[in-house]
């Protein structure tokens, strides 16, 4: 692979690109194979924090989970 070549040079700048491509090799070899992404994922967690910025205080958390399953599932 490209980033063992890379390695043996020994590049500080890379370093960081190598071990973030090395940790997230697989999703990223994902999201060119399949085109899959976690935006999903990402957009339910949005909706999630806008709605406990809402329900700020709210102290019954049968009550909170309650009105979140309701509006997102």
């Amino acid at each position: 692979r490209w980033y063992n070549e890379v390695e043996k040079f020994d590049y500080m700048e890379f370093n960081k690109v190598l071990d973030t491509f090395s940790n997230h090799s697989t999703t990223i070899i994902n999201y060119f194979e399949e085109r899959l992404t976690n935006a999903s994922a990402e957009s339910f967690n949005a909706k999630i924090k806008a709605f406990r910025s809402q329900l700020r205080g709210v102290a019954d958390l049968k009550f909170f989970m309650f009105r979140l399953a309701r509006l997102y599932a």
